[in-house]
């Protein structure tokens, strides 16, 4: 995808939504004028101390466990291309067009800060490969998430070198020379410290993280709209999902998600169909009662991830960093990978929760013994048919491979270079099983709106309220039937995660009551 924006990179943070345009829409970069002036200001740092006797890490000498070796002046321009060529070492399927592009943007925000000490044209020849869409080809294996993600880093360097393999804008893999040459750009020749500045940084796992958060955040309002169908299809009550009753527990993302319960089940002629004194249930299950408690737990641990990754943000995550102001060069350990990690594990746990319950409160539609008065399995005739019921095993099944990815890879090290790198993040490996879970819930969400869609509709004459029944109109009208005999279901799951994945389903119920929060 390609987009007629253009994203300014300067010496402060990328917003998430220039990471999204960048990464997803195909935006353009250009450097800020700033940028370029403190690119510039770093060189010099870099020069003055490549002229110097005395070693300086990562400007002349090796790296890692052969950092005491003392590189002379006519071999260091070797020494960045083989850096770079033999840390490109990655292995495994390649990586999504998205990631890629958002950890070249990520790289390029941290060398505009003005810390790395790279030339301005080597910083210009990667915001001119993103401007026209050549993606350097990076492998799922390679990185444990310390000193930075080196082979996806050093893949996305060697392009710059003109080596390797890349896709061009309409996904062609091609050599990188080649593509350079048809973008009429040049490849760089790489100066003392470039290597190491371009692929010492987390910004893999931190683009990773963004774009899971911006899904994540948009699928914990679809959730609310999912278990509002789930309640008021089931006959649930509204009244425990009243604001009073969530502020003498104020966690504020179970308010919130209380909130948008109460805004859904709004003028539903199905809730206020039982809500009388001859109505004799005296408490939902949890699955339903406790919905905003879980989904609201999941938000706040958002929240909290979502800090953190601006706090990633709006660093230089280099080794060694160029001080400019100082006038120096300094070892560190900000490359480190676990402030990431971290956040990216606990997203998974909060995706794999927030599937469990959707899968709990499908459950419940299938089950003649619990759906009140629903036909078993929502089947249009039971015994012949078989309804919804193994659109519930596809969520069961998907929702066991999410706590598998529930486990935390944050926790993992194995020591490498000769024990000089002794613990490691493993937060690209967090961030890759991150992305799978989100694809994960999207798939559960999805089952879970389709078969609460159906549930309403058998509720008829009954009408469900204005938002609910946005919904289901939506999914209506999108090649997903209501209730009658048994079709090929597979087609309308997929339908239904798409209309998820879009934010169609979010759209559809807040064009009705206004947006979620």
């Amino acid at each position: 995808m390609t987009s007629s924006a253009t994203v300014e990179v300067g010496v402060g943070p990328v917003s998430f939504e220039d990471l999204v345009a960048v990464a997803r829409d195909g935006a353009a970069v250009r450097l800020s004028s700033d940028a370029l002036v403190a690119i510039d200001q770093a060189r010099a740092v870099v020069d003055k101390l490549a002229e110097e006797p005395t070693p300086a890490y990562g400007i002349s000498t090796g790296f890692g466990a052969l950092a005491t070796r003392h590189i002379p002046v006519e071999m260091r321009a070797q020494l960045q291309r083989s850096l770079v060529r033999s840390h490109a070492a990655g292995s495994g399927p390649e990586v999504e067009r998205e990631v890629v592009r958002g950890l070249m943007l990520l790289r390029l925000s941290t060398l505009a800060t003005g810390h790395t000490g790279v030339r301005r044209e080597t910083a210009e020849l990667i915001a001119a490969l993103l401007s026209n869409g050549i993606t350097p080809v990076v492998h799922e294996y390679g990185s444990l998430g310390c000193s930075g993600d080196l082979a996806p880093l050093s893949h996305c360097a060697l392009a710059l070198m003109g080596e390797g393999q890349v896709r061009d804008a309409a996904g062609t893999l091609m050599p990188a020379a080649d593509a350079l040459a048809a973008a009429g750009l040049r490849p760089v020749e790489l100066v003392a410290k470039e290597g190491l500045a371009l692929i010492n940084g987390t910004d893999g796992m931190l683009g990773m993280l963004v774009l899971a958060l911006t899904d994540l955040e948009m699928l914990l309002r679809t959730a609310d709209i999912a278990a509002a169908m789930s309640v008021e299809g089931q006959l649930g009550t509204d009244r425990v999902f009243a604001p009073e009753l969530q502020a003498i527990r104020p966690h504020p993302g179970q308010a919130a998600s209380a909130a948008n319960l109460v805004a859904l089940l709004r003028d539903s002629g199905v809730v206020a169909s039982h809500r009388g004194p001859d109505c004799n249930r005296v408490q939902d299950a949890y699955s339903l009662r406790c919905s905003p408690q879980v989904h609201g737990a999941a938000r706040d641990t958002l929240a909290h991830a979502r800090t953190v990754a601006g706090r990633e943000l709006a660093s230089a995550v280099d080794n060694p960093v160029v001080l400019p102001a100082e006038g120096r060069v300094e070892s560190n350990g900000n490359f480190h990978g676990a402030p990431v990690a971290y956040v990216l594990d606990f997203a998974a746990i909060v995706a794999a929760d927030v599937a469990s319950i959707s899968e709990r409160r499908t459950d419940r539609f299938l089950d003649k013994a619990r759906n009140h008065g629903l036909p078993p399995f929502l089947a249009d005739d039971p015994g012949v048919d078989s309804g919804h019921m193994i659109a519930q095993y596809t969520q069961a099944a998907i929702v066991s491979e999410m706590k598998r990815l529930a486990a935390p890879a944050s926790v993992d090290s194995i020591p490498s270079s000769a024990m000089q790198e002794d613990h490691v993040s493993m937060g690209w490996s967090a961030a890759r099983k991150l992305r799978r879970s989100v694809d994960g819930l999207t798939r559960v969400l999805a089952v879970e709106v389709l078969t609460a869609a159906r549930a309403l509709d058998l509720r008829a004459p009954l009408e469900p309220s204005p938002a609910t029944a946005a919904v289901v109109r939506l999914l209506r009208e999108h090649g997903i039937e209501g209730p009658g005999p048994d079709r090929h279901l597979s087609p309308e799951i997929e339908n239904a995660v798409e209309l998820v994945r879009s934010g169609a389903v979010l759209a559809a119920a807040q064009s009705v009551i206004g947006d979620l929060q």
